[in-house]
């Protein structure tokens, strides 16, 4: 043989094989983020809040420091702390930008140059208010109207004509939601 043997795998990942030999180790599925705020990522009695090596996160992270280095080049807003001859260090800041560039790369697929737009765009408002109920009353009072106006208007009436006539008044209304919404999307 030459020299390759399979890899064994680190703790918390899942080696890849191919034609019978481990090749690239796959990512584990985990909450780094999470694990960051509850303080477990780094178990070495430093404070929650206190610089870390480039090494520490590497190593914290299951990454390569190489890998980090070039994601600096790559990432115009990773810039680590750097000191008397070139150390970086890491601050909470830093770290929680480094596992969300992880989490976009291995995770979610993105390339670096999506990666680098998603982090680049305003985080999106996820709370939107619940429609009041009286903005329902309208569409309400519109849809029994019709039906009141086709029941009344001929027994015998074409069921076929009512639907339409109910869906006129609902497509009305979502043009009515559409545009607000557009408006509110513009004003933000």
């Amino acid at each position: 043989m030459s020299g390759t043997s399979p890899a064994t795998p680190k703790p918390g990942r899942t080696p890849r094989v191919r034609n019978g030999l481990a090749t690239k180790r796959a990512p584990a599925i985990r909450d780094d983020n999470a694990l960051f705020r509850d303080g477990d990522l780094f178990r070495d009695g430093k404070e929650a809040d206190a610089l870390r090596t480039i090494g520490e996160v590497a190593q914290a992270l299951g990454l390569r420091q190489h890998v980090l280095r070039y994601w600096e080049d790559q990432f115009p807003m990773l810039r680590p702390l750097t000191r008397a001859g070139g150390r970086r260090y890491y601050r909470p800041e830093d770290i929680r930008l480094v596992i969300d560039i992880d989490r976009l790369l291995h995770r979610e697929g993105y390339t670096i140059r999506g990666a680098r737009r998603a982090l680049d765009r305003p985080p999106v408002r996820r709370v939107v208010a619940a429609p009041a109920r009286e903005s329902h009353a309208p569409l309400i009072d519109a849809i029994n109207r019709q039906t009141a106006v086709a029941a009344g208007a001929d027994r015998d009436a074409d069921p076929e004509q009512t639907l339409v006539a109910a869906l006129s008044v609902l497509r009305q209304h979502l043009e009515a939601i559409r545009n607000r919404l557009a408006r509110e999307l513009a004003s933000t």
